[in-house]
């Protein structure tokens, strides 16, 4: 069985701005292999985290955690994602579903986004 791996973004109107996060779930599946690797929009874009979870579940897997690629708790990771996550849970009983905190609140990110904003600085 492999495990899941779901990657949740905010979500915007230009399509364009699904670029990096695209990105970064091509690097997640590279450095995870082992892991079926989704990523999913809060709002305004698809799949939402619901159709994510689904398709994960429709695979197989053993286990899905949900990683908020966000660099902080606004109300979207504080209220909305939690409430999607249990009602995934709920509809996805056999299926064990857990989530990180968000990705900026991790020390070695927010390290290499400063890393990254005085490079080339002087």
């Amino acid at each position: 069985m492999k495990p899941g791996l779901v990657l949740v973004a905010h979500g915007a109107r230009d399509v364009r701005w699904a670029e990096p996060f695209e990105r970064l779930q091509q690097r997640v599946r590279s450095l995870a292999p082992e892991a079926e690797v989704r990523l999913c929009y809060l709002e305004l874009m698809q799949p939402d985290l619901d159709a994510a979870i689904a398709e994960l579940v429709a695979l197989g897997v053993d286990s899905i955690r949900v990683v908020p690629v966000f660099l902080g708790q606004g109300g979207h990771v504080r209220r909305d994602l939690p409430g999607l996550i249990a009602a995934a849970q709920a509809r996805f009983a056999e299926t064990p579903i857990s989530c990180a905190a968000p990705a900026g609140e991790d020390d070695a990110v927010l390290e290499a986004l400063a890393r990254y904003c005085v490079a080339d600085t002087w």
